[in-house]
């Protein structure tokens, strides 16, 4: 990372849903040519030239950092001033390195526009919470995107039992790290590193999980970076208005320290009025589907238009069409595509997905996210199901592509939907692969990936299952908080019946 600070690049991390990692990857190399790309589950490590307004643009991840710190998980020992210490070395560690790192943050934001990209970013938690929820119309939202904002870093970490403090014990821990940290002087006769141009406020954000968070507390942490910091550098602790804001994440797999880029996560899309589908997940579904200049896309259920929007967005040459029964769920698509100037780009039609007013072999891509919330739902009929996907595979064309996501449980009814095709049980998506299996990406393509560093990648089944003249062309597991889901892809061989 340092031989890269020296050539003027940085090295960054960005959070990530679970199971999006692979996909994130393979993003920031195409967008912003990035090397030494790493992955560890809720994370992606890259080094980068990228100037700000393109990192901004990463569309698979949800949060950006500036990396600081990234070593091997802090070794867990039942005496806790051993561990403080060992914490406080991560400061004391290499202070010029520091200081160029910061210097790097500085440049990329200017000195005059930090705090309103970085500084606020957890300023009002509650109030932002409180704004995020009036944006939500319906309950599905509602469950969605709360959720999800809320949990996002949490789930990331994979197996793990995350220890986060509520918004409201997150504020308190920063009252009690203020309070030990107004006078470092008192603990320590250390002269502090003073550089006129790089003194300034600051604040430490702490989450950690695993073993250390049943030895440390998030203030405990807090405390012992935020007064290391200030004998370090005799930077000021200021908890409402810092002029930088540093991130701790303590887990079993590393220890990282990193300096947020934004103030609000990469997943907030400005351009969408009312949320419903986690953006990253339809970004990541939208990848898949092999969307280029001048074809047809076709999501019959559209909803409030998430993917539709993803993927204008990114693929603007396409035309796109959206469909859905619900007259309100066509409004609030109507007013996310009007905020986001795609009037001329997306067209809407009411429309069951069981009898679509389309001809048949008509669409190039077919992309959906098939119910599954509270308010809407498709229900465990596989007959159902069946006749939505015979409807999807009528409106599209041969060698066209079909990208579902689907709860557990329309997961494991596909998969009585294809062995009732197929007659064969030995095609089907094995249990076990399901729960173990990452998420795998392509290339746009549609070739398989190679491996991406550390994350396993490989499909849930190996094996192509047909259905009708639909083939089977990959499983993705993937996190919306606290359910999972599975993105699905089929490649159409051939003529619906023949």
């Amino acid at each position: 990372g340092q031989a890269k600070m020296a050539a003027g690049g940085g090295r960054y991390f960005c959070t990530a849903g679970r199971g999006l990692e692979p996909f994130l990857a393979r993003e920031v190399r195409a967008r912003l040519g990035a090397t030494e790309v790493d992955c560890v589950s809720g994370k992606v490590f890259f080094s980068t030239e990228a100037e700000l307004g393109d990192l901004r643009r990463l569309r698979a991840g949800e949060r950006l950092f500036l990396l600081l710190k990234k070593h091997p998980p802090l070794a867990v020992s039942r005496n806790k001033g051993k561990m403080l210490h060992e914490l406080k070395s991560l400061v004391a560690e290499e202070p010029k390195y520091w200081l160029d790192v910061i210097s790097i943050w500085r440049k990329l934001h200017g000195c005059e526009g930090k705090k309103d990209d970085v500084s606020q970013e957890n300023q009002l938690p509650l109030k932002r919470k409180s704004e995020e929820e009036t944006t939500i119309a319906t309950k599905r939202q509602e469950t969605e995107q709360v959720r999800e904002t809320a949990s996002e870093e949490c789930q990331a970490e994979a197996g793990e039992r995350c220890v986060v403090p509520e918004r409201k014990s997150d504020q308190d821990c920063r009252t009690e790290s203020k309070t030990s940290l107004e006078d470092p002087s008192t603990s320590s006769g250390q002269k502090p590193i003073v550089n006129e141009q790089l003194s300034f406020s600051f604040r430490v954000s702490c989450r950690c999980s695993g073993a250390i968070a049943k030895i440390l507390t998030s203030q405990e942490i807090g405390r012992a970076v935020g007064i290391a910091l200030m004998k370090q550098f005799g930077w000021r602790a200021d908890l409402r208005d810092p002029d930088l804001e540093l991130f701790v994440h303590l887990n079993d797999i590393h220890s990282v320290v990193g300096i947020p880029l934004f103030r609000l996560p990469l997943a907030n899309r400005e351009y969408i009025k009312t949320a419903g589908l986690r953006s990253t997940v339809a970004w990541a579904m939208a990848s898949l589907a092999e969307i280029s200049a001048g074809v047809f896309v076709l999501d019959p259920m559209c909803g409030l238009g998430t993917i539709l929007l993803e993927a204008a967005k990114e693929w603007p040459e396409a035309c796109y069409w959206g469909a859905d029964i619900s007259d309100s769920q066509l409004e609030g698509a109507d007013v996310n595509i009007r905020t986001a100037g795609l009037m001329d780009k997306i067209e809407l039609l009411k429309a069951s997905v069981k009898a679509l007013p389309l001809p048949s072999e008509s669409f190039d891509t077919v992309i959906s996210d098939i119910p599954f919330g509270k308010k809407f739902k498709i229900t465990k009929d596989i007959q159902l199901l069946s006749d939505i996907l015979q409807e999807m595979e009528r409106v599209l064309r041969v060698g066209g592509t079909i990208v579902l996501l689907l709860s557990r449980d329309l997961h494991k009814c596909m998969d009585g939907i294809t062995q009732c095709a197929e007659n064969d049980s030995s095609n089907a998506i094995s249990d076990g692969a399901t729960e173990t299996a990452a998420a795998k990406a392509l290339n746009v393509d549609g070739n398989s990936s190679s491996l991406v560093n550390g994350v396993k990648e490989s499909f849930l089944s190996s094996r192509q299952t047909h259905f009708g003249s639909l083939v089977l062309d990959g499983v993705y597991g993937v996190s919306l908080g606290k359910t999972d889901a599975f993105i699905h892809k089929y490649r159409k061989i051939s003529s619906a019946g023949n």
